[in-house]
């Protein structure tokens, strides 16, 4: 298990701002204290120097009294640290994949498995899903904060990334934020609307998140990996974490690291 940084450190410095100026402040010893956590899965945790979680939830500007939403959570690495941080203050809202996908219910399956292991450390999880037919993600008007991490392109292969933004937005109270991170796409190269390669272009998520209702309030260049070309034969699962090449040129993939990321931050009109 890697060490934490040094509080000096957790005091935050985003790497660049694009966009409108944002608010940044100090980042919050309890969520310094959740994400330095022995009690963190060392999967995860070993991933924290690509995610970068201090300065990126504390430029989405969460605090733990509030009411947070995260959309399709994965294997877990968010609900790792917004769990136990919004355990005792807070309310936590996780939605899942509808069932009917076998990858996604097997994953759902293993996420379900974790966390009744570590009920007590995570706190109360309130479930609901998010998925065609399925957008009632939270209670109209009562979340402080949506987030999602590198979903977009699953909503936008399946066909209902507006449904899915049109959700939040109705999730959020007026004021809310929308957090997003995603594989950012090429400029030179038209977006596949459909996303295939795993790989969205900046200026389309913030237009798709224009289209819902938000309005853009900044990004954070936190994650950014010049790194990577965005050519790769599997599309961005051929970096890691997945290595969808197996043995075949790994060292090369992982110096190269995760994909290049970026992130957004939202706003539901007051």
């Amino acid at each position: 298990m890697q060490s934490f940084r040094p509080r000096a450190l957790l005091a935050l410095t985003l790497i660049a701002l694009i966009g409108p100026a944002v608010s940044l402040g100090a980042a919050d010893p309890g969520l310094a204290g959740a994400i330095g956590s022995p009690q963190r899965t060392p999967a995860h945790v070993a991933r924290d120097s690509a995610r970068h979680p201090v300065e990126e939830l504390t430029f989405f500007g969460i605090t733990p009294t509030m009411t947070v939403v995260e959309l399709w959570p994965g294997g877990g690495y968010w609900t790792d640290i917004l769990g136990p941080y919004l355990a005792a203050h807070g309310h936590y809202y996780i939605a899942l994949p509808v069932p009917g996908n076998a990858e996604e219910d097997s994953g759902v399956k293993r996420f379900h498995a974790r966390i009744a292991a570590e009920k007590d450390r995570l706190g109360t999880l309130q479930e609901t899903t998010l998925g065609k037919g399925h957008f009632d993600i939270a209670p109209p008007g009562s979340a402080d904060l949506v987030l999602t991490f590198r979903n977009l392109h699953n909503w936008m292969e399946d066909g209902f990334a507006d449904e899915a933004l049109a959700a939040s937005f109705k999730a959020l109270k007026p004021g809310g934020i929308l957090g997003i991170e995603e594989h950012r796409g090429r400029n030179d190269q038209p977006q596949d609307p459909k996303a295939k390669s795993g790989y969205v272009r900046q200026d389309f998520t913030i237009a798709l998140a224009k289209k819902a209702g938000f309005e853009f309030v900044g990004a954070s260049e936190i994650n950014a990996n010049p790194r990577d070309t965005k050519d790769w034969v599997d599309g961005v699962w051929t970096l890691p974490p997945t290595l969808a090449q197996g043995d075949k040129d790994r060292a090369k993939y992982v110096a190269i690291g995760e994909a290049d990321n970026y992130v957004l931050k939202f706003r539901k009109p007051r």
